[in-house]
């Protein structure tokens, strides 16, 4: 009889607390998207300029992470070259992982980028080591990550996807 007491104490305070709850968790708190905040990201560009999530606080951006030697990733530059050339409401990011995941090192994918066409738009950015690629989960290539102007990561999606695609999923995010 005394072991219950305790139990039931501890069940009607659980109770009480979550009636007291409006069912938003703390940590998105302030957020207009649903999901969780992105993983904060500081990388360097190929010309070796820093790049940092906080950045483009207040805007919506696209980040897709791809491979050098993934054909999906490489039928798609084009493509990708042409969405990050237009006038968008959202920022056009590209994250590779050099010296990790079958990827060539900084070096060599440097100068082997240097001969792809069409790609005079695309802002690479280079993930040593792939952490951010883990931090965002990214298990096949390409990957595109959708992320809200207060900083949310709204979606994670495997595979290609078009321009029209991608702008359709913009147009629910705020």
């Amino acid at each position: 009889m005394k072991a219950i007491a305790p139990l039931v104490f501890l069940m009607s305070l659980l109770l009480i607390l979550s009636a007291c709850s409006n069912g938003q968790p703390l940590a998105n708190a302030g957020q207009s998207n649903p999901g969780k905040p992105a993983p904060a990201f500081e990388l360097t560009d190929l010309e070796g300029n820093l790049h940092n999530l906080s950045e483009y606080a207040g805007q919506k951006v696209y980040v897709k992470f791809w491979a050098s030697w993934c054909s999906i990733c490489l039928a798609g530059m084009e493509e990708l070259n042409t969405l990050a050339g237009e006038d968008n409401d959202f920022v056009v990011l590209s994250i590779v992982s050099p010296s990790s995941n079958a990827e060539k090192d900084s070096a060599s994918f440097k100068k082997w980028f240097e001969g792809v066409e069409n790609t005079e738009n695309i802002q690479v950015l280079l993930d040593e080591g792939g952490t951010f690629f883990d931090e965002y989960g990214v298990l096949a290539y390409p990957t595109s990550a959708y992320i809200g102007s207060d900083g949310t990561l709204v979606k994670s999606s495997p595979g290609h996807f078009n321009n029209a695609e991608i702008k359709e999923t913009f147009e629910s995010i705020q």
